[in-house]
């Protein structure tokens, strides 16, 4: 298995892109955003399901001081909803502030409604410009409407 993308400035690049798209007041996963960016030359599509969110997460690890203000990296979050970085640890403290400070509650287990914080994804319009595939939605479909009989 690889720990890095083929091409992995070009990657982080497209990932911090991404991330920039997502608005204050929401989260993405990193499945989500793996799941826009192409499978890398190289790479298997099977593994690259499996690699891919770890990339992303590295991607989010290696953004600098200098490139912190214009990436929100504390809006990236895992599919639970909840924080990836070390319980308790000086930087999983500070993601969690920063989105707290942005509306986002966590509930008795840590973890973010995705159904309520989830991001959509960015405009179907600047995904094409891109090269990109539209995100894995995050949410989950309503089972029922209220009011609505059942049929089944």
């Amino acid at each position: 298995m690889m720990d890095f993308p083929p091409d992995t400035e070009r990657f982080f690049k497209v990932v911090w892109e991404i991330v920039r798209q997502i608005p204050a007041g929401t989260v993405g996963t990193y499945g989500q955003i793996a799941s826009m960016i192409p499978v890398p030359v190289g790479v298997e599509p099977e593994d690259y399901e499996k690699l891919g969110p770890k990339w992303v997460g590295k991607a989010m690890n290696a953004v600098s001081f200098k490139d912190e203000p214009s990436v929100p990296w504390q809006r990236v979050i895992n599919g639970q909803g909840g924080i990836s970085l070390p319980a308790g640890s000086e930087v999983a403290t500070k993601q969690r502030q920063r989105l707290e400070a942005e509306g986002i509650a966590f509930d008795r287990k840590d973890r973010v409604d995705l159904n309520q914080y989830g991001w959509d994804g960015p405009p179907p319009e600047w995904i094409r410009s891109k090269g990109l595939y539209p995100p894995r939605a995050i949410r989950k479909p309503p089972t029922e409407t209220p009011g609505q009989l059942k049929l089944f």
